[in-house]
């Protein structure tokens, strides 16, 4: 793999991990239809060290709320042992608790793990997709701005959340454009649902990550390619963090209309390609 190919797919990583375009989707496309490859795509240990590129881009835009989080944990454990809690659970506590809750939808995708895998060779299934996912950015757009944050939004909300990242394990449904959805759906104030999006994703990646990590060890590790990894590991955290800011902006002027416009002009072309080919 090339320094040029590390590069490449770095930046793809990034840009796609957040802006909510479906990198899954995009890469079954050019796969599977367009009949593209790049080197480099099939070394699983870049793919993990490509992962925790991007979850070190969201660790470095929300450093504040990640540190607080890790700050109220042990806070939590010393009320534990002191016999008993505040009866007004901080912001950051009970953010950690949401994220918590929000993440155990994932579990019901596992037994289902080699079915939704499946569905990156269907690129009607890809085409489809995306253009639900078209539909919920432009959905997002106009409705009426929500209020709720960390101090009100319930477990309900969280779970409806936690469902739509679940389903957004399926190849052409964008992850951060189904989470940031469906938390305006749920009444979450706009600049809250992508904070709360983007957190959501710690525990998802990493989760992911361990999956595939003795699966990256097995298949061994090719260490005169380390400044490849290097390079790759540093465009996705850049690119990530400076995708991360787009989303936050378009977010903040409920602007997704310009994505959603792309996800149905990709969906609609490849439902046709797929059905010429």
């Amino acid at each position: 793999m090339s320094l040029l190919n590390a590069l490449i797919l770095g930046i793809i990583q990034g840009v796609a991990e957040f802006l909510p375009i479906s990198s899954s989707g995009h890469l079954s496309i050019a796969q599977n239809l367009l009949g593209l490859g790049v080197e480099g795509t099939d070394d699983v240990f870049f793919d993990v060290l490509l992962h925790l590129g991007t979850l070190a881009a969201v660790f470095v835009a929300y450093w504040s709320d990640i540190k607080e989080m890790v700050l109220e944990f042990f806070r939590t454990i010393g009320d534990i042992r002191r016999g008993g809690l505040p009866k007004d659970t901080p912001p950051a506590r009970r953010l950690i608790l949401l994220i918590i809750i929000g993440t155990l939808p994932l579990f019901l995708v596992l037994p289902i793990q080699d079915t939704v895998e499946g569905l990156y060779s269907n690129t009607y299934f890809v085409g489809a997709a995306l253009l639900v996912t078209g539909g919920l950015l432009f959905a997002c757009d106009r409705i009426r701005k929500g209020r709720k944050n960390e101090k009100s939004t319930t477990v309900g909300d969280v779970l409806i959340i936690g469902v739509g990242q679940a389903i957004a394990t399926c190849p052409g449904i964008s992850r951060s454009g189904m989470t940031i959805s469906t938390g305006c759906f749920c009444g979450l104030e706009r600049r809250f649902a992508v904070r709360f999006a983007f957190l959501l994703s710690i525990p998802a990646v990493l989760g992911a990550n361990i999956l595939h990590i003795t699966d990256a060890v097995s298949t061994g590790i090719d260490v005169t390619l380390l400044p490849a990894y290097l390079l790759g590991v540093a465009a996705a955290a850049i690119s990530g963090y400076l995708s991360i800011r787009l989303v936050r902006m378009v977010a903040d002027k409920g602007k997704f209309g310009a994505f959603s416009y792309y996800c149905w002009a990709v969906g609609i072309l490849t439902l046709v390609l797929t059905a010429l080919k």
